[in-house]
């Protein structure tokens, strides 16, 4: 063992004699102390009793641990160790825990330490205080693994997997569990190797047939570890993954999907993401129905609404026939753009692009000014500024064309966004800028566009026989598709004969005057003609 493996662990002795060394009144000796332990003072008197002492040590050792002055938090953790002799019962039971957290922080950073070392401290802490032995003994089992030494590991799990102290046993339940699903992902490491080389053996080889031997023991292994745990309620990520690969290898469908579906959806375990996600995969591997994997990413969304399966939610939901997922694929994109993570994401901004467009020609206007009014108020200066316009034209001018497209639609011509990349002059982005400006033109929803359908069901008709009047027979509002369908209605026609001149009505026989006039006798002032718009 080391010179600082013997420092480090060495047992307290006392010093009687020793002249810069502090003693208490319960005869502890603290031989690096004493020039900080001077200088804490109450009432001019100074704390030399046990309790103030370790309370000035632990503090000194919790600084230089956030300082990474390893070696002088090793110092004074030599003297900590008295804490175990602390009159207080519940500071003496509590003692260990924080010895041995404080310990294995300082063995695992400090430049002269070793795994020897960490090894037989760790050793020793487990038979101080009965019910720290599991936890340390899987802390020190992952401290083995993340060095590699994975055999030395399993056989630390399996002397933890025995341990039984009677009464005590039953209320460590979980941690025996825990102990033994730490030793089943060991297992499987081994059954994952195993599976590699199988891959690159050919099925007719004798190595092949003793090679699967091999992986079926190790399987049978690891689910005997990790079944039990994994029915307990919490958050069993790791060992949840690892189970169900193996089930699908051995082509246990039928378990792996009521393990995930349990681990998803009972009220019992914790809401965790991270369950529905691998329910999703599963079921998109065994390619079940649309509707099934709709209704699992939709309780996701729900929790995440800027993960990254959204984007295959959204195609989900446009591919359904139910006009409900249709609405909902809108609002999914637009969570997708709230979090400031998918700002850059270009394949968001490409679908909603490309949604937004879709969805204004199937005259569902109000799904998008639905969505937008809640956004109206910060989404301008939080995507759409003109100090964003010339960032995502000079990092990536793709992203900047589909969102100066978004940003047309929602915010008209007039935004700075949009107005900035129309001024640019890209050689091979000017096709798609001049489509830009035509599409936004026409389907802006700042001044948006009347169908025929909308202007009829919404009762505008009476305000449109007030208007045919004021218009020559050529004009361009005369000969616009919403006028002539209208007219070739017959009850529509009918009505407005009695108030309309002739030539209204293709009659011969030109207006009167081509200057309107109220029944008052005033002029009235005319709209003008782009007031309706082409269907």
């Amino acid at each position: 063992m080391s010179d600082f493996s013997e420092e480090f662990l060495r047992p307290v002795t006392e010093h009687a004699e020793e002249d810069t060394a502090l003693h208490s009144g319960t005869g502890m000796h603290f031989p690096w102390l004493q020039k900080h332990i001077d200088t804490v003072v109450t009432g001019g008197k100074k704390k030399k009793d046990f309790a103030q002492t370790t309370n000035a040590c632990l503090n000194f050792i919790q600084e230089a641990l956030l300082k990474h002055q390893w070696q002088q938090a090793a110092e004074y953790m030599h003297s900590y160790l008295q804490t175990l002799e602390d009159l207080d019962s519940y500071k003496r039971q509590a003692a260990p825990e924080v010895i041995w957290k404080l310990g294995s922080e300082i063995l695992f950073y400090h430049p002269k330490s070793n795994v020897e070392t960490f090894n037989t401290f760790a050793d020793r802490m487990k038979n101080i205080g009965v019910l720290n032995y599991l936890k340390i003994s899987l802390q020190h089992a992952l401290y083995l693994v993340h060095h590699g030494m994975l055999e030395d590991a399993n056989r630390n799990l399996s002397q933890a997997e025995t341990w039984r102290y009677g009464e005590k046993s039953s209320s460590q339940e979980i941690l025996i569990n825990l102990v033994q699903a730490y030793r089943g992902l060991l297992q499987y490491y081994t059954w994952s190797k195993k599976k590699m080389e199988l891959s690159k053996l050919d099925e007719d080889d004798y190595a092949y047939s003793t090679a699967t031997q091999n992986m079926l023991s190790e399987s049978w292994k690891t689910s005997a570890n990790i079944s039990s745990l994994v029915t307990i309620p919490g958050v069993w990520d790791p060992f949840v993954k690892s189970y169900v690969e193996m089930l699908e290898f051995y082509g246990d469908q039928d378990e792996a999907r009521k393990l995930l579906t349990n681990y998803a959806y009972d009220e019992k375990f914790p809401s965790n993401p991270n369950a529905h996600i691998y329910l999703y995969n599963f079921l998109k591997r065994e390619k079940a129905p649309r509707a099934k994997l709709i209704s699992v990413l939709k309780i996701l969304y729900q929790i995440i609404p800027s993960h990254k399966l959204m984007l295959e939610f959204h195609m989900l939901l446009r591919k359904s026939e139910q006009e409900e997922h249709h609405r909902l694929a809108l609002e999914v994109l637009f969570g997708v753009l709230d979090f400031a993570g998918c700002t850059k994401n270009i394949t968001a901004w490409k679908y909603l692009a490309k949604y937004l467009r879709q969805i204004l020609m199937e005259n569902h206007l109000a799904w998008v000014q639905e969505e937008w009014n809640s956004r109206k108020n910060w989404w301008p200066t939080f995507h759409f500024s003109y100090f964003w316009a010339k960032s995502d034209w000079k990092e990536d001018k793709n992203l900047a064309y589909e969102k100066a497209f978004v940003a047309g639609i929602l915010l008209g011509k007039g935004c700075r966004y949009f107005r900035y990349i129309m001024q640019q002059d890209h050689q091979v982005l000017r096709k798609k800028i001049k489509r830009i400006k035509k599409s936004v033109k026409k389907y802006s929803i700042v001044n948006p566009g009347v169908s025929i359908s909308q202007f009829v069901s919404e009762g505008s008709l009476p305000f449109l026989y007030c208007l045919l009047p004021l218009f020559a027979p050529g004009s361009r509002f005369m000969t616009c598709p919403l006028i002539q369908h209208i007219l070739t209605f017959p009850d529509h026609r009918n009505h407005m004969a009695p108030c309309l001149p002739p030539h209204c009505l293709g009659l011969p026989g030109p207006p009167e005057s081509t200057v309107p006039f109220s029944t008052a006798g005033r002029p009235v002032a005319c709209l003008p003609e782009s007031a309706i718009w082409d269907s």
